[in-house]
């Protein structure tokens, strides 16, 4: 039997279900807002920002996947979905064969500049304009932390 679990305190415990509780809401509202507004699922336009981030508005499959913490299988699945909508397209790599783009479509680009300001409103209004400079940083090393310890352990 293993050794006895180190219990959270109520701080702990304050912390933890005030971050779970927040996080599902924050992502739920900033997704009701984008598809209400532009008929663009949170998912669907965390992709699309991710890959007019690269030049050429492209990137390998399994680096957007790491990029937006999901699985291969997942993104593999929601950019052939988006594809169908004309949103991206996939690209064979032509580097080694077997490797495949996703890339950013003249359609797919639009509708991401057309919702930006509304996410980005949404962010402002939701959190970062909640939090002083100083919790911003706070949160921001706190979570890369956190990031940094989850990819570490993913191996």
């Amino acid at each position: 039997m293993g050794a006895e679990p180190r219990w959270l305190d109520e701080g702990e415990m304050r912390a933890w279900r005030n971050y779970v509780v927040g996080a599902a809401m924050l992502s739920d509202r900033l997704h009701r807002e984008l598809q209400t507004d532009h008929d663009l699922s949170l998912a669907d336009y965390e992709i699309m920002v991710r890959l007019s981030e690269q030049p050429g508005g492209r990137m390998r499959m399994s680096q957007l996947a790491e990029d937006v913490a999901s699985s291969k299988s997942r993104v593999s699945h929601q950019v052939a979905r988006m594809e169908k909508e004309g949103l991206v397209r996939r690209r064979e790599c032509p580097e080694d064969g077997r490797g495949v783009f996703a890339e950013l479509t003249a359609d797919g680009a639009r509708l991401l500049e057309n919702s930006a300001p509304t996410h980005v409103r949404g962010v402002r209004e939701h959190m970062v304009d909640l939090l002083s400079p100083e919790e911003q940083e706070v949160l921001a090393k706190v979570f890369n932390r956190v990031i940094t310890h989850l990819r570490g352990s993913d191996g």
